[in-house]
């Protein structure tokens, strides 16, 4: 009876213990248990990132060969240091770091222990690879760029880190993601997807063949290459009109929302942040803190709109009824705000809707503001539906692009002025800053651009993208198609449109025009304050225009933001000219006003010494 108690249970134990091996080999694979396997080593076969081209087939971005050297730590035999490293190019306590963090990683699964070699370096070193056990050379792509503009948009690829092996699995040690810009947005399509190869070692540590004789290998998929919206010559063209500028410009094709150009000022070429001089290229960039050359002013900067925004506040008049394109109102050089003077560039007179926006006067538009408040019986409510009527243009929010990256802007609240004053405490009175695009309203050049396409197509706008077709489809997300209506009516744009393309015509803008080109623009000067020792001190003035052409088909609209670039036809409107130009006719007929903006700098104005940032949010100086 005992023998068989016994029998019976070693019989159970053998049953369990193949089962559990059964199901382990049958139902639980993955990749995981093989490469937990120290007598199998996993090759990894990377694909070709996929290339990046522009709107019209123009290559932006491609690869390059380039060549890492890989170490197993288990698996390294003693060995000529310093020789090694002579030929790695390394010092002694360079190397023994990164062999620490490999055998941190994994002592079975391999590291990187030089990145990025040369195809020259890979030459010296690869006939001597022989001699250090546990090391070999593998081979991938780095990014080539075709061009040396676009960082902004294209961004950058580098090497994962720890907290990105741990969010995402896919990745191992060493492989590279994209960190900013469309490298980012779209590395899922960019990547591809890398191929393996499972290797059989015998006791001695041997590699005696494929694993399962290669059933379990896969092979890599190359990445999709992608076209964006962006225009290369004009991306070029527009980042040379910002040599010694600091700013953003944005094109946009109203027709569509595809972005034609996404500038930033001061820039740097996308090059810089490839190879191994990579992380000391990005950190003299990075910690660049006067030009910020890394920080993309098209869609972080959030300066006042200026001038511009009178526009919005005549088409909310004209909406709610309290204005019409005949309304008249006096301007004295100005308005008075109980009995303090607001000044006026006009040059003062009878002003109608027409001359209210070609000669950008501020009485005008601080009457419609009040106007638009004195038809409700609250300012609460008053605010609450003009703050309804900006937001349809797309401010205040982030807009829903495809950029992995920006800033929302501000369209205040109630709440927002609650906050500052206690409720029932203020007045249009109180906030007449924001008839004329100052006081508390932000907006990026991307918003200006969006509002300003919302303009030319007389109420409705694309959400912007830079996503033109991936690999041969052209079925991008499907809101990007999709028309996204502002809050106001169709016909109370024309009048608009007509005092903008006065602008030109008679206007503040009069002497930039362009042969052959109609043109609706909006020239703005914004003031500009900051604290210099505590105290409060006005700078130089920013320039901004916003523009489309040509009016009846539009094609193009723009927005340029130059900081202290004075008032908004010196610098913001002659650069908004030449970029309309450069994309309607493909060349400049204007080649003098071409060669002052190419070289003209504004590196006198950013010499001036300053403290503290120029946007102070709960001083309302922008």
């Amino acid at each position: 009876m005992k023998k068989l108690l016994l029998s019976s249970i070693i019989v159970i134990i053998g049953i369990t213990y193949l089962g559990r091996l059964s199901y382990l080999q049958l139902f639980r694979f993955s990749p995981n248990q093989i490469l937990e396997d120290p007598a199998i080593k996993a090759v990894y076969d990377y694909p070709e990132r996929g290339y990046i081209y522009d709107r019209n087939g123009k290559l932006l971005v491609g690869n390059q060969p380039a060549y890492d050297v890989m170490v197993i730590p288990r698996e390294v035999k003693p060995l000529d240091t310093l020789e090694f490293c002579g030929l790695l190019g390394i010092d002694k306590q360079k190397f023994i770091e990164r062999m620490n963090k490999a055998r941190h990683y994994s002592p079975r699964l391999p590291s990187v222990l030089v990145p990025q070699l040369s195809k020259e370096d890979y030459a010296k070193l690869q006939e001597k690879m022989r001699r250090f056990t546990g090391f070999y050379i593998q081979k991938r792509s780095l990014r080539y760029y075709a061009t040396n503009s676009a960082a902004n948009v294209l961004g950058y690829i580098s090497e994962v880190n720890e907290n990105d092996l741990r969010r995402n699995p896919y990745y191992e040690a060493g492989e590279l993601m994209g960190r900013t810009g469309v490298e980012k947005q779209y590395e899922n399509i960019l990547r591809g997807r890398k191929g393996v190869k499972y290797i059989q070692k015998d006791r001695f540590n041997r590699d005696i063949g494929p694993y399962k004789d290669g059933k379990l290998d896969t092979l890599p998929e190359l990445g999709k290459e992608i076209h964006i919206t962006i225009d290369k010559t004009l991306q070029e063209y527009g980042e040379r009109l910002m040599n010694g500028k600091r700013g953003g410009i944005v094109a946009i094709e109203p027709s569509t929302g595809e972005i034609l150009s996404l500038i930033s000022g001061p820039t740097y070429d996308p090059a810089l942040l490839v190879g191994r001089e990579r992380s000391a290229n990005y950190t003299k960039l990075h910690y660049d803190t006067i030009a910020k050359p890394t920080w993309d002013r098209s869609i972080l900067a959030e300066p006042s709109p200026g001038s511009p925004f009178k526009a919005l506040n005549a088409l909310v008049g004209l909406q709610e009824g309290v204005i019409t394109p005949d309304t008249k109102f006096t301007c004295y050089n100005g308005f008075y705000v109980g009995n303090n003077k607001r000044g006026c560039h006009c040059g003062g007179g009878v002003r109608n809707l027409n001359s209210g926006i070609y000669r950008s006067c501020n009485a005008y538009f601080a009457g419609t503001f009040r106007k638009i408040f004195g038809k409700f019986e609250t300012t609460d409510e008053g605010m609450d539906v003009w703050e309804k009527h900006m937001k349809s243009f797309g401010l205040g929010n982030y807009l829903g692009t495809d950029l992995p990256t920006g800033r929302p802007g501000r369209i205040p609240s109630k709440e927002y002025y609650d906050k500052w004053y206690g409720d029932n405490r203020w007045a249009s009175s109180t906030i007449i800053s924001n008839a004329i695009g100052q006081g508390e309203v932000a907006a990026t050049p991307l918003q200006l651009a969006n509002m300003t396409a919302a303009i030319a197509n007389r109420g409705y706008y694309y959400t912007p993208h830079v996503i033109k077709k991936i690999g041969s489809s052209e079925n991008i997300d499907p809101k990007f198609k999709e028309k996204r209506y502002t809050s106001i009516d169709r016909e109370h744009f024309e009048p608009i449109i007509e005092g903008m393309t006065n602008v030109y015509e008679y206007g503040t803008a009069k002497w930039i025009q362009i042969p052959d080109i109609t043109i609706a623009g909006k020239t703005g000067t914004v003031e500009n304050f900051t604290r210099i020792d505590g105290e409060r001190v006005q700078l130089t003035d920013h320039s901004v225009f916003v523009a489309f052409a040509p009016v009846e088909n539009p094609k193009i609209a723009i927005a340029v933001y130059i900081e202290n670039g004075y008032y908004g036809a010196r610098y913001a409107g002659h650069i908004a000219s030449l970029m309309i130009e450069k994309y309607i006719k493909g060349k400049i007929t204007r080649k003098d006003l071409e060669k002052k903006m190419l070289e003209k700098t504004l590196e006198h104005e950013y010499a001036k010494p300053y403290s503290g940032e120029p946007f102070k949010i709960n001083e309302y100086v922008w």
